[in-house]
């Protein structure tokens, strides 16, 4: 990170290369679009390159440095997105959806994926960096710039609420019935 604050190519490109497919599956998952988690992920790497002198080693972790960045665009994304459809009533989810007991992996992943959407964006990004990404507790509290309490709620609540919103599915999604 150094060097890239120096102006190296060759670093910032390896930099990349090691962490853009997690940043754009953080993003992805964030925003429940690829097309905006790519976007996100191109406007990650562009800050870290136009401000990678900012980054001071010892102060925080490169990987929590680089998904605070991702987070803060992607909240910045959903805020506005919020301001966009404050007009539009959004449509609730049926309870009771009708999912066939032959669903693929793909076809299980997308519905629980877009369950995973369905929750409170802390809810959603605690899960996200703990779950998916693989970070521990103490990292993605301070991606998220909270305390490691915080986060432990935020994954409790999540999950309950995650497991309740599957609970009566499970069976079809598992094709156990």
């Amino acid at each position: 990170m150094v060097q890239v604050g120096g102006g190296s190519r060759d670093a910032a490109r390896e930099l990349v290369n090691r962490h853009l497919g997690r940043i754009v599956a953080f993003a992805t998952r964030t925003l429940g679009n690829r097309s905006d988690g790519e976007d996100v992920a191109q406007e990650t790497f562009l800050r870290v390159w136009t401000h990678a002198e900012r980054w001071t080693p010892g102060t925080a972790r490169l990987t929590t440095w680089l998904y605070r960045v991702a987070l803060n665009l992607c909240l910045d994304r959903l805020a506005k997105r919020r301001e966009g459809q404050l007009d539009d009533a959004i449509e609730p989810a049926d309870p009771a959806p009708s999912i066939t007991s032959t669903l693929h992996a793909d076809d299980i992943g997308r519905y629980v994926n877009g369950e995973l959407m369905q929750l409170p964006p802390q809810q959603r990004i605690a899960i996200m960096l703990c779950h998916y990404q693989g970070m521990r507790n103490a990292e993605a509290a301070a991606a998220m710039e909270i305390s490691v309490e915080a986060i432990e709620s935020l994954l409790a609540r999540g999950r309950r609420a995650l497991r309740a919103r599957l609970r009566d599915v499970a069976p079809q999604l598992l094709g156990d019935t």
